[in-house]
């Protein structure tokens, strides 16, 4: 059974290669409801964790409940702590269990064709500006959970190859070249694929890893608290998020010919107004118009290398997408010839199915989207430097090999203290700006043993030249960084993962 799957921040889709089709999967409920995506939720009842539509039957109940935890992902280090309810639980954990669940639910409770349903082979996504430790958790929880991962793929990789599986004609050799604009429900990201000579090769990209649907949903629901007279800050956590929950619902239902919403906010107990809320469209779209802009202008600059005629267009895909002052904001924006997916929240998921089923797809070259580097001391430890080691737009390597980064000096103290970062973009200076993540410090013995505490040791300079310390920097087609930090002379080593 081959599948691809799309693990988004509100709905993770899964989509089969079926003779040739891929068509979406259909959850049944315990109430016998169908539904096209599993909802990335999840819930605690009676101590234990729940997920997808059972999360969100519990979640109905009242039970405490987690949704989009997936964009935690960009916001903690994969090692904090995530409570829901009385269950206090790990990144890694919380996305291992919601895939077991999504397993087991494939097998028990989809229509999945009988007879033939393992092994579940499948092809995952990461949004294009994941940073290397979201990529590794995501690829290690999909195998911890029974799944077999045959790759992973960036977001609009994975839509630019159903682009081409539906508008095969539009690409010829004068218009080589697709941008994929994806909203999701957490996270947007643009890339511009230069689709030629059996390869797509992505040539530029950008994103905001705080952005999505949900963010839809905040500005719907306190427009309507607005209008309803009521405090946000009065709001429970359990209230907020029914009422959430309700935005969405309401937002989904919103066409180029709908003029007003109606809110029910029966979540806010004995506080709730006699009837439903009533918000103007246009009051709404005015309110999200300038987040619509901001991945308007993470769009520009991956536009930029392709102003002429040789865009075939540019593809909109992604759940939150479907609000019709995107496309009508697009067009004003840029004018191009532009192409919704007919299933755009499912566009990754049946991308993905494709390169999972056949092997004739034409190679993705995947590129470094986010630039790695590490603070160092300089000067004898006088100034502080950022060390650029991976730049942002880096061809990744086909398996099995890696792109690979060695630097090589002589220690000037007793340990060697690494903070690692990734960044969206440099400013002038070449240090990190634009989205930032700070992986955990990594402590390195340079003359110390390394059995020692070392948080424990102070650090000291070192008389005379310290040892010869190299440190390996390697990438996988996936985008995981490897890290390998050596003592030459005593020939103590360490590994880490980013």
């Amino acid at each position: 059974m081959r599948l691809g799957i799309d693990l988004g921040t509100t709905r993770t889709l899964v989509a089969i290669a079926d003779r040739g089709n891929f068509p979406l999967i259909a959850f049944s409920s315990d109430s016998g409801d169908s539904s096209d995506h599993y909802p990335t939720t999840s819930a605690e009842v009676n101590g234990r964790l729940v997920h997808g539509l059972e999360a969100e039957d519990a979640a109905r109940d009242g039970a405490p409940v987690l949704r989009s935890w997936k964009r935690l992902f960009s916001e903690l280090r994969v090692r904090d702590s995530v409570r829901i309810g009385n269950i206090e639980t790990t990144l890694p954990e919380l996305a291992t269990s919601f895939l077991s669940a999504l397993r087991r639910d494939l097998l028990e409770r989809s229509n999945l064709p009988p007879g033939r349903r393992e092994p579940l082979e499948t092809v995952v996504s990461v949004p294009a500006n994941a940073h290397s430790a979201q990529r590794f958790a995501t690829l290690d929880a999909f195998r911890r959970a029974g799944f077999q991962v045959k790759g992973i793929l960036n977001e609009p990789s994975a839509a630019g190859i159903e682009y081409a599986h539906r508008y095969a004609d539009t690409i010829t050799h004068r218009r080589e070249s697709v941008a994929i604009y994806d909203l999701g429900g957490g996270t947007f990201d643009a890339a511009l694929l230069l689709m030629t000579r059996g390869r797509h090769d992505v040539v530029a990209s950008n994103g905001v890893a705080r952005l999505g649907g949900d963010e839809l949903d905040a500005v719907l629901l306190d427009l309507a608290l607005e209008r309803a007279k009521v405090d946000p800050a009065q709001l429970s956590e359990s209230q907020r998020q029914a009422l959430l929950f309700e935005a969405q619902r309401v937002k989904e239902t919103i066409t180029p010919h709908t003029r007003r919403v109606l809110l029910e906010l029966g979540a806010l107990g004995e506080e709730a107004p006699q009837s439903p809320v009533i918000v103007d469209v246009a009051d709404y779209f005015a309110r999200v118009a300038p987040l619509v802009d901001l991945t308007l202008d993470a769009l520009e600059p991956v536009l930029a290398g392709d102003r002429g005629p040789s865009l075939a267009g540019v593809y909109v895909v992604g759940g939150a997408s479907a609000l019709p002052i995107i496309p009508r904001r697009l067009r004003e924006r840029f004018g191009r010839r532009m192409h919704r997916s007919p299933y755009p929240a499912g566009a990754v998921a049946i991308g993905l199915a494709i390169a999972c089923a056949d092997d004739s797809v034409p190679e993705v070259q995947e590129m470094l989207t986010r630039h790695l580097g590490v603070f160092r001391e300089r000067e004898s430890g006088a100034d502080i430097s950022f060390d650029g080691l991976l730049p942002k737009g880096s061809p990744l390597p086909r398996e099995p090999h890696k792109l690979s980064v060695v630097r090589r000096y002589r220690a000037a103290h007793n340990i060697g203290h690494f903070r690692f970062v990734e960044c969206s973009a440099l400013d002038d200076a070449g240090g990190p700006a634009g989205d930032i993540t700070p992986h955990g410090r990594v402590l390195f013995p340079f003359s110390a043993s390394g059995e020692h505490d070392l948080e424990a040791v102070p650090v000291e300079r070192l008389n005379g030249d310290g040892p010869l310390v190299e440190e390996r920097y390697a990438v996988d087609a996936s985008g995981i960084v490897e890290v390998t930090i050596a003592n030459l002379d005593s020939g103590y080593e360490r590994h880490y993962v980013l």
